[in-house]
């Protein structure tokens, strides 16, 4: 898999142009909908979807493209293409909707069922994190030319320090437990999965856990290639690798079967077997 320079200018220039719009919307009136309970989309998300849509379907024409608010896009995940663009135009809306600055323009490349590229674009910050198996790791800030983004682990974890990521709803359902089996757990936690990878990416946490099962393709394609071109392990709670085929996805809905542990691996090797008694204790 490789891009010539000018493809990657285009993804970046679409990504960046997509997410300094929904910028500037945020500050004006917009929708919100509820998809389902406690899942909330914007028209913000719409218009970027289709945005996006027509922007990767013109780059790539023999490629299939997946976007979250397009529900029949979805179907190209059992067709046979060679590779499949899984996009989110707005990773972690509730932050969005509550003016909160970490949200995401997110895009993932998947070929024969794995990640290989990622491109991950923060617009309150103007930050964009891109790479992949074949690519490297770079990141860029606004009109900037990329620089190499060096993955940075942090300290190993000790009974005074092992920071790690967790979704808000994980945190609400298995904190409890965890904080028992792992006192020494120092929590953090912002909107976009994306921008939580990345935050184990540059050492900032050791790693990220997200167990409730309900992430899909499009959240986990482009941070799981970036996090694997950073020799991050990206695995479950038994240590299995995260799989992307059709066997270990709802093919109805895309969302992941696995529970998901994506970080160091002295800090998986720490933790993994603790967080899996934490989910095990804690009550259905």
């Amino acid at each position: 898999m490789t891009f010539s320079p000018a493809q990657l200018q285009k993804i970046q220039d679409l990504i960046r142009h997509c997410g300094q719009q929904a910028e500037r919307m945020a500050s004006d009136e917009f929708q919100v909908f509820e998809k389902g309970k406690n899942d909330f989309v914007t028209s913000v998300d719409r218009a970027l979807d289709q945005q996006l849509t027509a922007g990767f379907s013109s780059l790539f024409p023999s490629d299939g493209v997946i976007t979250e608010e397009n529900a029949q896009s979805w179907q190209a995940f059992g067709e046979e293409y060679d590779r499949l663009w899984l996009i989110d135009p707005l990773d972690g809306t509730n932050d969005f909707i509550h003016r909160k600055p970490h949200y995401s323009v997110m895009v993932g490349l998947l070929t024969a069922y794995e990640p290989i590229a990622g491109w991950v674009y923060a617009p309150a910050f103007d930050q964009l994190y891109f790479g992949g198996s074949d690519l490297g790791l770079f990141q860029s800030i606004a009109n900037a030319t990329p620089v190499p983004l060096t993955a940075a682990p942090p300290a190993p974890p000790s009974e005074t320090f092992c920071p790690m990521i967790i979704s808000y709803k994980d945190r609400k359902r298995f904190g409890e437990a965890i904080s028992q089996l792992i006192p020494e757990a120092q929590f953090d936690c912002i909107g976009s999965f994306g921008l939580k990878v990345m935050r184990v990416i540059r050492g900032q946490a050791g790693l990220y856990v997200y167990l409730n099962r309900r992430v899909k393709l499009w959240d986990t394609t482009g941070p799981v290639a970036l996090a694997k071109a950073a020799g991050l392990i990206c695995c479950d709670l038994n240590g299995d690798p995260l799989k992307f085929t059709p066997d270990a996805v709802d093919t109805t809905t895309l969302a992941h079967q696995q529970p998901i542990v994506i970080g160091w691996a002295e800090y998986v090797e720490a933790l993994r077997s603790r967080l899996q008694e934490a989910v095990a204790i804690t009550p259905h």
